[in-house]
């Protein structure tokens, strides 16, 4: 095989404070230890331990001005958009995300740099001892997401930065971010996920998802189901939220799309943006882009933030999101998506029409408790082969039933459990003209996309 060669495509990623010495690693990784070990208390939802913990440590997130995003799908990637415009601008903006993929510090960021391990550690050992009180005093434990919480609006609050972008973690209502008082609250869309925590229809999840919206905030949904959006209607009239409907109140239409880049014209809020440029393909990005110019456009009308049309033009093109219908390669083309549910692979699905390929090999790994066999009907029609993989999670169950589905679409599997060797498989049998297309979960994206970066790198 002739060597294989990137697409060249730029990647701002996460920024490293470099000057960080080595003398600080085994603080730091007691400190990640102690982060890791907090798995154990699990996901217990509601607000009193958050609460409570945020009291004892000042109450930070009372001095922050807020965007507090929701969704099933695309809070990410409209998190890190709104980012993007508001730092173009020229503010500093902290941006709370999860999961992450190669390092915990991705999901606490100001203007694109990721916390620095000074602060993880002075912020593991200010904690600390209110969490042992806490618990002294009777309270449950805080969960390691409560205390990411706690962490990331505590660091926001010490850094002062001019806006906070907070991503929920998971539904709405009883998550841990939803202690603050934000300024927007977002539901980028309600689609069927979690839904053993969450509920079984659209009003159900919508109902939690809706839990964000508050009294004092304008609401923007990009929430398109009738059965969902009239839930969000409902609640904003509940509580005398302002609420925008990104399809209704904004309009697009795409002019092209292509592999590496599309274009779109939008109909905003308070006026018209011909040839809106992204580097996130897919059309479900136009509808976050979309998402996030509203939000900024309210910023503008609503609390006299200072935007300019360029810089909505110059944030979105900058806008780049690891793991996310991201391309690594041309020549073969190698995409990475974390696609893990039904939605999700629709817009996979449709993204992969703008891609030309001889062949498509697809790569899988999903967790046991979403709803394989709808996404497989969506991906393994479209595939030549398939290999499946375990994710790396004790959520995996029975990874190997994947590979079932596939088979009865007809389609040749192989199994390989652990992810990385499945990358190199999957790398070999590529041919210049072909394409790799990795998704299924998150918790394997991260092992992926390092281990096909190291292959590419070294060309074969």
């Amino acid at each position: 095989m002739k060597d294989k060669e990137t697409s060249g495509i730029s990647e701002r990623g996460h920024q490293v404070n470099l000057q960080e010495g080595s003398s600080l690693e085994p603080e730091y990784e007691e400190a990640q230890e102690y982060l890791v070990n907090l798995t154990k208390f699990g996901m217990n939802f509601g607000l009193g331990r958050i609460e409570e913990l945020l009291k004892r440590v000042g109450n930070p997130e009372e001095h922050l001005k807020i965007i507090h995003i929701g969704g099933t799908n695309g809070k990410g990637s409209t998190s890190m958009m709104i980012a993007e415009i508001l730092e173009d601008a020229g503010y500093r903006v902290g941006v709370f995300t999860s999961p992450h993929l190669h390092d915990y510090r991705e999901r606490i960021t100001i203007n694109g740099a990721m916390i620095p391990k000074r602060d993880v550690i002075k912020l593991i050992q200010m904690l600390r001892p209110h969490l042992e009180d806490l618990v002294q005093q009777g309270v449950e434990h805080p969960t390691e997401f409560e205390v990411n919480t706690a962490m990331a609006i505590k660091y926001f609050a010490n850094q002062k930065v001019d806006f906070v972008v907070l991503e929920v973690g998971l539904g709405g209502a009883i998550d841990s971010t939803n202690v603050v008082k934000p300024l927007i609250s977002v539901i980028t869309n309600v689609g069927m996920d979690h839904m053993n925590y969450l509920g079984e229809t659209y009003e159900e999840i919508a109902q939690v998802k809706a839990g964000i919206i508050k009294t004092g905030a304008t609401t923007v949904t990009a929430a398109h189901r009738p059965e969902a959006l009239n839930i969000i209607r409902e609640k904003a009239k509940a509580v005398g939220s302002p609420l925008w409907v990104v399809g209704e109140d904004v309009h697009w239409e795409t002019r092209w799309s292509g592999e590496l880049e599309q274009e779109f014209d939008l109909v905003g809020l308070r006026g018209v943006y011909n040839k809106l440029r992204l580097r996130l393909v897919g059309e479900h990005q136009i509808v976050n882009a979309a998402t996030a110019v509203t939000v900024c456009e309210v910023l503008k009308s609503e609390y006299g933030v200072k935007l300019e049309r360029r810089n909505v033009y110059e944030g979105l093109y900058k806008t780049l999101w690891p793991g996310r219908l991201e391309l690594l390669s041309l020549k073969p083309k190698i995409l990475i998506d974390g696609a893990h549910n039904v939605d999700g692979a629709e817009a996979l699905a449709k993204a992969l029409d703008i891609f030309q390929r001889r062949r498509l090999v697809l790569c899988m790994g999903m967790l046991g408790d979403k709803e394989r066999e709808k996404v497989v009907n969506l991906l393994a029609p479209l595939a030549d082969e398939v290999i499946v993989t375990k994710p790396n999670s004790p959520r995996a169950g029975d990874w190997q039933y994947l590979a079932r589905l596939i088979e009865e679409k007809g389609k040749p599997v192989t199994i390989i459990e652990e992810p990385r060797e499945a990358m190199r498989e999957a790398f070999a049998r590529l041919a210049m003209e072909d394409m790799l297309c990795v998704t299924g979960s998150l918790y394997m994206i991260a092992d992926a996309r390092q281990t096909l970066l190291e292959l590419l790198q070294q060309g074969r």
